[in-house]
């Protein structure tokens, strides 16, 4: 997809030396796997102390 964004210089270089992307492209594309990967992992935690895993890991790893 392409689009045009007017993005502020100071933010795009300071995220630029941070990762170390020589791309502006790139740099998005970073971003926003970053939003979506963080964002799955909130929802994640709603579940944490939710759901019961009755595994036997002694059972599992045969000892």
């Amino acid at each position: 997809m392409r689009t045009t964004l007017d993005l502020p210089d100071t933010l795009v270089n300071e995220a630029m030396n941070i990762t170390n992307i020589s791309k502006k492209t790139d740099l998005i594309k970073y971003a926003l796997e970053n939003i979506i990967q963080r964002e799955k992992v909130k929802e994640l935690a709603q579940y944490f102390g939710k759901i019961s895993l009755d595994i036997d890991l002694d059972k599992l790893r045969k000892r």
